[in-house]
């Protein structure tokens, strides 16, 4: 807008200039012209430098000060026929308020020099209908452009929620990438889903789901800053370009659009490289949109193109096997409570690049930098070689071991088939494998995720869902999902306390699991008052610090030699007791 108003101007300004230095004649007021064809384009040259910067208000006062100096011109022209030619100018000033303005402003643009035309002409001595001619012509050249201007908008522009569609979207990726290159500032794009969206439009019909769009569209416009473009994709797809941006500050930002709707988004955040087309860079946020929806949905994936120091570490960890993996044990509450029935396998790795990092951070950055599946079967195929090497150490040991598996290698078609070839490798009984899956992780939209369970569970293998009680936690998906044991996630079990009731979501799971048959595990049991309500809610199973710690295999394999059982309970000195004094069987 600044700089077509401002071309308009210096045009204007350079084109009278030369027309009243040359134009013979003295029936008006030379001066007068000059000086309204000098203003002109200095107005000009002021919106070409500081235009943009401008409040857009301004830009109206520029266009009426631009209707005004015509008619100066008209009027004080030299000779007359110089004046009517001069009245063409009027059209500039339709053209340029079709072109940016509403239809009600640009109306009373055009309307404005429309009136001025009329009466400009008549007051040089001319017939009434002298302006008719000029009028007529200005107000066809604004109708004209407006309606052009309008179909061209809209070819860009989404009708619903008149944010820019995808070709519009495409318009300004290239621009915002040629301005990143030549600043060498960053730039990141990021493509947001509505999950399920499709069940609003099935259940409650197209009207409510454009609803949703328009109110989506609304609220996240009012979260970004200027200069950061928002465009819809395509169906329920968003894609937001944020020039000037770290991968970092893109996900935090993402995270803010996801917390101010209610429904869940899946969204996947990439950042542009020097050299990288437009088109790379949303195959890539593509990827990590993908990635998202196969974790189980409502979640941001980071598809980066640099690896943080971080993933760099991880990666070279995997590839030398400089992983640990810790062992928990598993206690049943009922006969002989606190003996050891099963262990759960835990990551642990100490990181030099970013030594705060929690296992849970650790697990998502594998997931991001695409390392999950190394990650997950180094895990699995030392866990079940450690329990092998322990069940060979002591015969009569019928160990149950857990193994949690990540959302995204559940959605692998291969997955089940990597499980058998690492069950085969190992030699660890199928039937003494359980996998926890994080229900939260596990879409059940997944096809491919449930068949790799059934197969699984066809093996022999059992499946727990981990953290039960949060994410989406319902009667249809334990309906959904194939399982044969419920976590109850650890915050249940810290608000036991002795100084309030136990919460009665527990004794509902408890309930719940038996009449499924559903073995439940409770984790987080940190206190003997814990242990004792939970043995009295019903629960059979539980682990955590009040029974003992995770230890590296070989401590395991020394307490037993020692004759200590994993629980602190003494342990006979002959094998075939260990059973009896430190593990029983699982199921």
């Amino acid at each position: 807008m600044a700089r077509t108003t401002g071309a308009f101007y210096v045009l204007g300004g350079v084109l009278g200039l030369m027309i009243t230095a040359v134009a013979p004649g003295d029936d008006g007021n030379r001066l007068v012209v000059g000086t309204a064809a000098a203003i002109s384009l200095l107005l000009g040259l002021t919106l070409l430098a500081w235009g943009p910067r401008m409040p857009h208000g301004l830009h109206h006062a520029y266009l009426a000060t631009a209707t005004v100096l015509v008619a100066i011109a008209v009027y004080d022209f030299p000779n007359l026929v110089g004046g009517i030619t001069l009245a063409s100018f009027f059209v500039f000033v339709a053209c340029d308020a079709a072109l940016f303005f509403a239809w009600s402003r640009a109306a009373a643009h055009i309307g404005f020099a429309i009136v001025l035309c009329l009466l400009v002409l008549p007051a040089r001595g001319l017939p009434w209908w002298s302006g008719l001619i000029p009028a007529g012509v200005t107000f066809g050249a604004g109708v004209v452009v407006g309606i052009l201007t309008r179909m061209a908008a809209e070819a860009d522009i989404d009708v619903l929620t008149g944010l820019l569609n995808r070709r519009g979207f495409e318009k300004q990726l290239n621009p915002a990438i040629d301005a990143a290159s030549r600043g060498g500032q960053g730039m990141s794009l990021v493509l947001v889903d509505l999950d399920r969206f499709q069940k609003i439009n099935d259940h409650l019909g197209h009207r409510a789901g454009d609803a949703v769009l328009q109110r989506v569209a609304d609220t996240w416009l009012d979260l970004l800053a200027p200069g950061q473009v928002l465009a819809r994709f395509g169906g329920d797809v968003f894609a937001l370009l944020l020039p000037g941006t770290t991968e970092q500050a893109a996900i935090l930002l993402t995270e803010q659009l996801r917390a101010a709707v209610t429904m869940g988004c899946s969204a996947g955040v990439t950042s542009w490289q020097p050299g990288e087309s437009g088109s790379l860079l949303v195959s890539r946020a593509d990827v990590g949109l993908y990635r998202a929806k196969q974790a189980g949905r409502n979640r941001t994936v980071l598809e980066s193109s640099r690896q943080l120091p971080l993933a760099v570490e991880l990666r070279e960890a995997i590839d030398r096997g400089a992983l640990d993996v810790h062992y928990q044990p598993i206690v049943s509450l009922t006969e002989d409570g606190g003996q050891a029935v099963g262990v759960e396998a835990l990551l642990r790795w100490s990181s030099s690049a970013q030594p705060e990092v929690t296992t849970e951070g650790l697990i998502r950055v594998a997931e991001e930098y695409d390392l999950i599946s190394d990650l997950d079967e180094l895990v699995l195929r030392r866990a079940c070689a450690d329990a092998a090497r322990l069940q060979e150490s002591f015969a009569s040991l019928n160990l149950t071991l857990n193994v949690n598996v990540s959302g995204l290698e559940l959605a692998e078609t291969e997955y089940a088939e990597r499980v058998a070839t690492i069950l085969s490798d190992t030699g660890w009984p199928a039937d003494q494998l359980v996998l926890e899956v994080t229900e939260s992780e596990l879409a059940a939209e997944s096809q491919t995720a449930i068949a790799n369970l059934h197969t699984l569970r066809d093996r022999g293998v059992r499946i727990a869902i981990d953290d039960f009680g949060t994410g989406y936690s319902s009667l249809s998906r334990l309906a959904t999902i194939p399982s044969d044991i419920l976590k109850v996630d650890q915050s249940f079990v810290a608000a036991i306390r002795s100084d309030s009731p136990a919460p009665p979501l527990l004794g509902v799971i408890a309930a719940l699991s038996k009449s499924l048959d559903l073995q439940v595990i409770a984790e987080g049991v940190e206190t003997e008052y814990q242990a004792a309500v939970l043995t009295e809610l019903g629960f059979a199973l539980a682990q955590g610090y009040h029974y003992s710690d995770s230890h590296p295999v070989a401590e395991l394999i020394n307490d037993l030699n020692d004759g200590r059982s994993l629980t602190g309970t003494p342990a006979s000195d002959d094998d075939e007791s260990l059973a009896a004094n430190g593990w029983i069987p699982l199921g």
